[in-house]
């Protein structure tokens, strides 16, 4: 990582870089035009991290009535723990406040330590668990985080 990080809202030209990072990552597998699309969707927020240049990291997340959900985050491998999922999730938590959400959620692969500490330093709590959420089986942990009024 340089000292040429900077986060900015996502925009069309972007969509191949973010879908390569995503599959790369293993998350959710969207391709560049459901990207787009998302983009189109009054209710979606999308950031992206650069790092000279290049997408490094990325954050979706929606606002939902009155809450803030997560729908997807990834790092690059080579800019984890370098502090840009903090970035990400201190972005998603800024907007949350400044349009007056109640709260934010998500869901995370139940095998996913590393994210789960992530959300958990973020102040966010186990609500719940969606057993076999994930086509390969695996459980989703339900989590959310209340926002103080």
């Amino acid at each position: 990582m340089t000292s040429a990080i900077r986060l900015r809202s996502m925009v069309a030209a972007d969509a191949p870089a973010v879908a390569e990072l995503s599959a790369d990552a293993g998350a959710a597998r969207w391709d560049a035009s459901a990207f787009v699309r998302e983009l189109a969707l009054p209710q979606s927020r999308l950031e992206v991290v650069e790092d000279d240049g290049r997408v490094v990291a990325f954050a979706v997340w929606w606002h939902v009535v009155d809450e803030i959900h997560l729908l997807n985050i990834v790092v690059h491998p080579s800019g984890r723990r370098a502090g840009l999922g903090r970035l990400l999730m201190d972005a998603m938590v800024a907007d949350a406040r400044s349009v007056g959400s109640r709260a934010l959620c998500l869901e995370v692969r139940a095998g996913n330590a590393p994210a789960l500490a992530l959300y958990l330093r973020y102040g966010f709590e186990i609500v719940g668990r969606r057993r076999r959420y994930y086509a390969d089986g695996e459980d989703a942990v339900l989590m959310e985080r209340v926002l103080a009024t």
